[in-house]
């Protein structure tokens, strides 16, 4: 039962990485193809490869994660609360991306984490530790935050780049920031990769934890390669839903401002992957830069019923995740025995 359960864990950690490249390409590209800094085409491509190679790197990150996060049971306990934690984020993030709705799949792994873990315990089974310390300082609170920072950070932005180009005409500053913007592109993609790429990689470790087949002191090579070919499959596949509501109905952006959101938000994934080892969502943080920077304009251009739309859904995740988890996990464990 524990490798067949690991199978499925392993299966599904695939289907969430290919999910996240899926949904988030839009968020890497979004604002270069709106301000036709790249072509479709292009901008995809290069988010993918940027991808591929943030992931690849982040190998070494996941380790970090995988220890700071909490520590699952052994056995086929550990891997179906993995399992229900994973389907939840899947199903949940399937259902935003045909709505167009911009979110973190990390709030909605660690939503479904919390759930399937209260269920393990309501149906006698060990609890997941390290929940309540760990979670909340290195997850939870960098989740909260960053939108924050991303919109104050976005939005004070404009004026010292606005001024920079007060003597330069208009149509020389657009043409100077969509090559800009392109850099920013490839660069929060690079980020993305980093983030995200470390979060299905921890996923993996601790199946494999769980399952007896690692002691968790390093990242096998094909674990980094799976995570990193997936999420830059995800990306080639496009979800486009999402990127034309970020890029064409959220807020008006011009070329300046959308590489002032797309750079601070670039900052922003790398200093937490490396500087800080927090997981930063990347919708999150494309999203609020967006809005910071459409914001810092003369004229209104941000939809506010969409913006409520959004923030409402951004609560939900990881409320509907932990749900959907609780009950997938006791479905689990009745099939599992436990």
């Amino acid at each position: 039962m524990v490798l067949f359960f690991l199978a499925l864990v392993l299966l599904c950690a695939g289907a969430f990485a290919f999910l996240n490249g899926f949904r988030d390409a839009s968020s890497s590209v979004a604002l270069a193809v709106r301000t036709r800094a790249l072509t479709p085409t292009v901008a995809v491509i290069l988010a993918s490869l940027f991808n591929f190679i943030g992931a690849g790197l982040s190998a070494a990150l996941a380790l970090a994660v995988s220890q700071a996060w909490l520590s699952l049971p052994p056995g086929t306990n550990g891997l179906t609360i993995l399992l229900a934690a994973l389907l939840s984020a899947i199903l949940w993030g399937v259902y935003l991306w045909w709505r167009g709705i911009p979110s973190s799949s990390t709030h909605a792994l660690v939503g479904g984490l919390a759930g399937a873990g209260v269920a393990s315990v309501a149906v006698g089974g060990n609890p997941v530790m390290g929940v309540d310390a760990s979670l909340l300082s290195q997850v939870v609170l960098p989740l909260l935050i960053s939108p924050v920072i991303a919109y104050a950070g976005s939005f004070l932005l404009v004026w010292p780049a606005g001024w920079a180009a007060r003597y330069t005409p208009p149509n020389v500053v657009n043409t100077r920031s969509r090559r800009a913007q392109a850099i920013a592109a490839g660069a929060v993609a690079f980020g993305h990769g980093l983030q995200d790429g470390q979060r299905t990689s921890a996923v993996v470790i601790l199946a494999l934890l769980a399952a007896g087949l690692s002691d968790g002191g390093s990242v096998p090579v094909w674990v980094a390669l799976l995570t990193a070919v997936l999420l830059s499959a995800g990306t080639l596949a496009g979800g486009w839903r999402i990127s034309y509501t970020i890029g064409y109905r959220l807020t008006r952006v011009d070329p300046l401002r959308g590489f002032v959101a797309q750079m601070y938000s670039a900052v922003m994934l790398l200093v937490g992957a490396i500087g800080l080892h927090w997981p930063v969502s990347t919708t999150h943080t494309v999203t609020a830069a967006t809005l910071g920077a459409g914001a810092n304009q003369c004229f209104p251009g941000t939809d506010r019923r969409l913006v409520i739309r959004i923030l409402v859904f951004w609560v939900a995740t990881p409320v509907v995740t932990a749900a959907a988890a609780f009950v997938l996990q006791l479905a689990l464990s009745t099939v599992a025995g436990l």
